[in-house]
């Protein structure tokens, strides 16, 4: 369903890993925050932003853009990196987060930083909230929509019972204009998400509750492409795509650890993650000149 290109994929590879070191960067600083999500939702997140909403950084308030609900609200630094890369704010301002009087606070607040669509901090919530904006949207333009609705879930936001009162009446509602992305990453603040509170076939609960699924790898920028293309193509449910994602990734030493869910880098920490992720951004380079 995708047309994606070779050449755009390399740009948004390079997009994503240069993210992946504001992130680190921004981390350090703040000496607190969630590292493992952040760097795990890059990709998604560069995706959205640099090829899929329809949106406008210097017009954060257009009347025609899509909308993105970061439910999983503590991964913030991943998207405020994503946010000031594609300039909604100087990428120097990252320096500032979670840091007395910022606009870059631990969870995302509406009323402070243009182009967040949604406070959130409560896990279990943004899903809800971005239904009720798809169905606005829905009315506004007389029982259909042009515009869409994106909303980043945890899998261990998944524990929340909100979710799943949510997923049911999108469902009855056959909510078109709407598409879940769920991290599913297997780690959350307590350790593996299947120890935690087991999830086990996620995507045939979801088709249970009459939503369009696909599972993907969420670093896959075909696949992603693919997925949002099919999930546009339904026209009679809500679409969710399982994202598989590896927490904490472009830095071995992080991947896949539940202990990074919540954890930032010490100085030695941040300076292997950024000369891995520097070796990383110059393989992207070659490549591009190829």
């Amino acid at each position: 369903m995708g047309n994606i290109t070779d050449r755009e994929i390399l740009k948004l590879q390079k997009t994503a890993n240069d993210i992946r070191e504001s992130i680190i960067e921004s981390l350090l600083i703040a000496g607190s925050g969630h590292t493992a999500g952040s760097l795990g939702m890059a990709d998604i997140f560069t995706y959205l932003y640099f090829h899929e909403l329809k949106h406008n950084p210097k017009k954060p308030n257009w009347s025609e853009r899509d909308l993105f609900v970061l439910s999983n609200g503590h991964i913030c630094p991943g998207l405020y990196a994503t946010m000031a890369h594609a300039g909604y704010f100087p990428v120097a301002e990252l320096k500032t987060l979670r840091k007395f009087g910022s606009r870059l606070q631990g969870h995302p607040h509406r009323e402070e930083l243009p182009g967040i669509e949604t406070s959130s901090g409560p896990l279990g919530s943004g899903l809800s909230q971005a239904i009720g904006m798809a169905l606005a949207m829905r009315i506004d333009e007389k029982r259909t929509s042009s515009r869409y609705v994106y909303c980043s879930l945890g899998d261990g936001e998944l524990n929340e019972g909100q979710n799943w009162e949510a997923f049911m009446l999108a469902g009855k509602y056959k909510i078109s204009n709407l598409i879940a992305i769920v991290d599913r990453n297997n780690i959350q603040i307590d350790g593996y998400t299947e120890d935690v509170m087991p999830l086990n076939d996620l995507a045939a609960k979801l088709e249970s509750f009459n939503w369009h699924v696909q599972e993907i790898d969420g670093h896959n920028f075909e696949m992603i492409d693919n997925a949002i293309g099919q999930a546009k193509a339904v026209f009679n449910r809500p679409s969710v795509i399982i994202a598989n994602t590896i927490p904490g990734k472009g830095v071995v030493e992080f991947e896949r650890r539940p202990e990074w869910h919540g954890k930032t880098p010490n100085e030695v920490e941040a300076k292997m993650a950024l000369k891995e992720l520097r070796t990383i951004g110059g393989q992207i380079e070659c490549e591009q000149m190829n």
